[in-house]
């Protein structure tokens, strides 16, 4: 008896996969692996160098935090089949604008970061705009922005203040609404408890005494993991991730099927503008101020965190949880080396290492899917 008789659900004609094969193709595959590889190795040698309690757990998750909330942006546009090389500057520019607004021109923050952020948008819908009409590469299109973008916020601080970099946002943010969004810490009595109780440790001297190391939860944070778990769920959970899947993997088959595919490329293009733009409010919240060179090489380190977690250069294939752990190793490498007593310039020297192994493992996974040679 043949085996196709005596497997008659099973179609000779198409090739089975294993197990292993099955779990090779999924793309937090890679995340997974960095994750535990990397907490292993600093639990190893950094276990005993205060990384791990809540002070250093604050700094990484910190770290980790940042280069989530821009990885998602990337990561829904390379699925899309774009990049974004101005998300570093425009996070400069967009912190740059809030200060300018805020201090310069005595606005309300709130004011400001509503202003900022609806500009910010804008500038990325006319990134998508550009792409989609002309048919230029937008790696052209937005590297043509990055220099734009850093020209204006270099050049506009001197105009008004003859500074590059503009303080004071902290004190106008005292009692706004909005600014606690995204510069407040939420379960601060809950962290006090625990330094009540015990459970994490709370200053012994001066006009801390008693508090706790950790005195809440940043809001910086706290928008990463809103971000991700959006990203995630509209990734995977609605007709418009199918889209934004079907326009990066065969955006003329897309077309030919009904997918808007300008329309969703634009949208991407916008959130990312909105991602970069939710960092730099929160960066500008926490040190009250801003800087001209605030997010500098920011768009390639969320591009290495988008290709770490599996998403494929040719887009139509990602993950945002895997751009979340890429972003998570990021945080934890480049605190642990700190704390490991490591030289921290061997920071860039990890990206280039895990950006080449991530590319050669995620070209291996692309060919097992497509069954290239």
């Amino acid at each position: 008896m043949s085996e196709s008789t005596a497997n008659p659900g099973v179609d000779e004609r198409i090739k089975q996969q294993s197990r292993l094969q099955k779990a090779l193709v999924r793309p937090e595959l890679g995340g997974i692996c960095g994750t535990i590889v990397v907490f292993a190795l600093f639990l190893l040698f950094a276990g005993d160098s205060g990384m791990f309690n809540a002070q250093g757990v604050l700094n990484w998750s910190v770290v980790s935090a940042q280069f989530m909330i821009i990885a998602v942006g990337a990561c829904l546009l390379m699925i899309a089949g774009e990049f974004d090389l101005s998300v570093g500057s425009m996070i400069g520019f967009s912190g740059m604008m809030i200060a300018i607004f805020t201090v310069s021109f005595g606005w309300p923050v709130w004011m400001a970061i509503i202003v900022t952020f609806i500009g910010c948008i804008a500038i990325g819908a006319i990134n998508g705009f550009i792409v989609i009409r002309t048919g230029l590469p937008s790696f052209i299109v937005t590297l043509a922005s990055l220099f734009i973008l850093r020209g204006f916020t270099i050049y506009l601080p001197q105009l008004l203040e003859r500074k590059t970099i503009i303080g004071g946002v902290r004190d106008a943010a005292q009692g706004d609404w909005l600014a606690v969004i995204f510069g407040g810490k939420i379960l601060k009595g809950f962290f006090q408890w625990m330094g009540d109780v015990g459970i994490i440790g709370t200053f012994e001297r001066g006009t801390q005494a008693g508090k706790p190391v950790v005195e809440g939860i940043p809001m910086l944070i706290v928008w990463a993991i809103v971000l991700v778990i959006i990203g995630h769920i509209l990734l995977t959970r609605t007709r418009f991730g199918n889209w934004i899947f079907a326009s990066g993997g065969d955006a003329e088959s897309a077309r030919n099927s009904g997918v808007p595919v300008n329309r969703v490329k634009i949208l991407m293009f916008m959130t990312t503008a909105f991602c970069a733009c939710v960092f730099a409010t929160c960066q500008v919240m926490e040190f009250g101020s801003a800087g001209a060179d605030r997010g500098l090489l920011k768009e390639f380190e969320a591009i290495i965190a988008v290709v770490i977690g599996g998403a494929l250069l040719t887009g139509g294939y990602g993950s945002v949880i895997g751009a979340a752990l890429g972003a998570l190793i990021f945080g934890v490498v480049q605190q642990g080396l700190f704390f490991a007593g490591v030289e921290s310039s061997l920071f860039r020297v990890f990206l280039g290492l895990i950006l080449l192994f991530a590319v050669i493992l995620n070209t291996y996974i692309r060919r097992m899917i497509t069954g290239e040679r």
